[in-house]
């Protein structure tokens, strides 16, 4: 295929390593490098994949370092890693009659698996063989004044391109078993804006007789054969509980206790379907706790996310390759902490083993967990005695497999809720009533009025469930349709942003136009980054193929503060087969830029009395509205600088703080309030010193007040 690619520099090379990550469980210690993590990232639903082919809980903190266990399955992923919403998740694999080559032992019943729980046991049940990140394409090359400023440099790095794949990315995970089985994983991912808060999950599992890392081979028949996966959805437990034990949430939401698991459609005629929300919790002081509102700030809904997957496919048998209607066979909800089903375990230890495989074939619950908490009327909370909540298990089976047999089972998983714009509203008016702060107009979502705040919000949060139940028909459709999803133009392969002195530039290739019914680009600008909640992201320019261009000023930038960009290339709308007419974006998440650009004055060339400092003085009180919200907001402008000056700034009584060579040849310079050690100064005077090359120098004085 020809390169029309026409670059702008040349691409500067980027050295990922290896972190060693350490994983504390009762047990032992396991080990894993981040090079086992592979990452999509290409749509609104962003996670992290093992290279054992599932994610057991503190897949990549410490469990000791006390950060947050809610950890993956972030929605929307526009705003951070914090909006996760599940703690663990596991598979294991269960036979009959199994004569173990190692003890020369037959098990009435053999099982091994990963997850939910890490533990060194599980390094001699599953052997990673294959793990590996395919794309359609790579990620466009994202720059930020010369620097390259794209989180897709770190997470999206491919290890293979395929064109003709119909998934925008793919991962590919082979894991050997002590059991027999060699299970090949395919995780796909879509960046159409319709489809792109599910994956796809395929697992084709086949009895090669390999039961270690060496390839030893001990052919066998294996009967009564149970694939089992288990989700341990933490919904609520990501943003509202930032760390041990803080932000606004309940600390056990963090593993589950609030996480409410309903099952749909086990019956012969339609898909089953099994979703997850966050339940109001009985020690949130707040009068409904439906959403995990942010109560002691803006209200923002800590809890909307709806979790679920959908059974798409799963073979009658090893001989009969027509999708069986009766699958899963279990579909149930089992105690998160129950110590037989999810703590680390031994595979030669028979009654744990036989107390697994039970719960592999337990079949359906005969009132599911979410029914059972609606009769009961209890918070979520306070059903059952488990203390680590409920999680969803599925399990498909049982198979009888010759050797060399195979079965294949087809899933989707999403995360769907109210937008966050939405979020927001509807939590910032709930605030305001329950304040007694004013009285906004309460939209209820039919299109009705009230002025029951709490009634308000809940039945907004409750929209979630007709989302993901939407979000995963169309998974059902798409797969349906072998995943011809239509497809939008290619974003841009360069998209280049450069400060200036009174505008911010940005400009990028036109490899998209030669798209069938291409339409131009629209471009969104934020002044938080990606990696946070607060972020607001606005529209700031949109043109089409009547008035195309490849490049646009940003004039309306202000001094002081940090903006961050994307572009999306976009279609007629002739292809959009959900609503027609409406444009097909390229995913916002190719382009996002991670680092800031800032609007910066000209040098002053002529006189040093011309440097200012603003604020003068600082309050820290005030810092929101100085220069935006911002993860380094708190922060001091010195303008109308010469092109290059030293600027030192000293304590009252002489002792210097902070120096920096200012050789940008603008008139700006951002000073964090941090010592050169990286301490928060005290509330005082302060001096600043500038000096130029040639010896001139000017102070000013400083306040700060804190």
């Amino acid at each position: 295929m020809r390169n029309t690619r026409k670059s702008f520099h040349r691409w500067l090379p980027i050295v990922a390593g290896c972190v060693l990550l350490l994983t504390m469980e009762t047990g032992g210690l396991f080990a894993q490098t981040a090079g086992e993590l592979r990452y999509l990232r290409v749509g609104s639903l962003h996670s992290f994949f093992g290279a054992r082919a599932t994610e057991p809980e503190y897949p990549r903190y410490s469990s000791g370092s006390g950060l947050r266990q809610c950890d993956g399955l972030w929605w929307p992923a526009e705003y951070g890693d914090a909006l996760s919403g599940i703690r663990a998740k596991a598979f294991f694999i269960g036979t009959t009659n199994f004569m173990d080559p190692v003890l020369k032992t037959e098990f009435r019943y053999k099982v091994v698996g990963v997850g939910p729980r890490d533990n060194p046991a599980q390094a001699a049940m599953v052997f990673p063989q294959v793990h590996k990140l395919i794309g359609k394409f790579n990620h466009p090359v994202v720059i930020v004044d010369g620097i390259p400023a794209t989180e897709n440099d770190y997470e999206d790095l491919l290890d293979e391109i395929d064109e003709d794949m119909i998934a925008d990315r793919m991962i590919v995970t082979q894991v050997h078993t002590s059991i027999g089985v060699t299970m090949t994983r395919k995780i796909m991912a879509f960046s159409q804006q319709y489809h792109d808060n599910y994956f796809i999950y395929e697992y084709i599992f086949k009895n090669t007789g390999i039961i270690d890392n060496k390839a030893t081979k001990v052919e066998k028949v294996l009967t009564g054969v149970v694939f089992h996966f288990q989700h341990r959805y933490a919904p609520g437990g990501g943003e509202p509980v930032p760390g041990y034990n803080e932000g606004w949430g309940t600390w056990n939401s963090t593993w589950g206790r609030s996480c409410v698991n309903q099952v749909i459609n086990t019956g012969p005629n339609a898909p089953t379907m099994q979703y997850s929300w966050y339940g109001p919790h009985s020690e949130r002081n707040v009068p409904d706790d439906w959403g995990c509102p942010n109560e002691q700030e803006d209200g923002v809904l800590g809890g909307v996310q709806y979790n679920g997957f959908v059974t798409l496919y799963a073979d009658r048998s090893a001989q009969d390759p027509s999708n069986d209607l009766n699958q899963p066979f279990t579909t149930h909800f089992l105690g998160s902490d129950q110590l037989e089903i999810n703590n680390t375990y031994n595979q030669y230890d028979a009654d744990i083993m036989r107390i697994k495989y039970e719960a592999m074939t337990k079949g359906h619950a005969e009132i599911t967990h979410a029914d059972q908490i609606e009769a009961q009327g209890i918070f979520a909370n306070e059903y059952g005695d488990d203390g680590g909540g409920y999680s969803q298990a599925v399990g498909y089976g049982p198979y009888d497999l010759e050797p060399r047999d195979s079965i294949r089972i087809v899933l989707a998983e999403g995360v769907a809720g109210i937008n966050r714009e939405l979020n927001r509203e509807v939590g910032r008016n709930w605030l305001i009533w329950l304040n007694g702060e004013g009285s906004p107009t309460l939209g209820k979502p039919e299109g009705s009025v009230t002025t029951d705040y709490n009634a308000y919000k809940r039945e907004w949060v409750q929209t979630g469930e007709d989302s993901i139940l939407k979000t995963l028909n169309r998974a059902v459709q798409a797969y349906k349709n072998n995943l011809n999803i239509p497809q939008p133009p290619p974003p841009p392969e360069e998209f280049i942003v450069s400060s200036g002195g009174d505008r911010i530039k940005l400009l990028w290739t036109d490899n998209a136009t030669s798209w069938p019914n291409f339409d131009g680009y629209v471009i969104y600008r934020s002044e938080g980054s990606v990696t946070q909640p607060e972020t607001i992201y606005k529209k700031l320019f949109e043109c089409d193929r009547s008035n195309l261009v490849h490049s646009y000023d940003d004039t309306s930038a202000r001094r002081g503060f940090n903006y961050y960009y994307y572009i999306q290339s976009k279609d007629n709308g002739s292809t959009n087969d959900i609503q027609p007419g409406t444009p097909l974006y390229s995913g916002k998440f190719w382009t996002i830029t991670s680092n800031p650009a800032t609007l910066q004055r000209p040098a002053v060339e002529d006189s040093l009395e011309a440097i200012r400092i603003v604020p003068n003085p600082y309050d820290i009180r005030s810092r929101a509205f100085q220069f935006g919200v911002d993860e380094s907001f708190d922060r001091i402008a010195f303008y109308n600088l010469p092109p290059v000056c030293t600027i030192r700034i000293f304590t009252e009584r002489g002792d210097l703080i902070w120096e920096k060579v200012h050789d940008t040849y603008t008139g700006d310079e951002l000073w964090d309030s941090k010592t050169s050690s990286g301490q928060n100064v005290v509330s005082g005077l302060y001096l600043v010193h500038f000096e130029t090359p040639e010896g001139n120098s000017i102070i000013r004085k400083m306040i700060i007040i804190r």
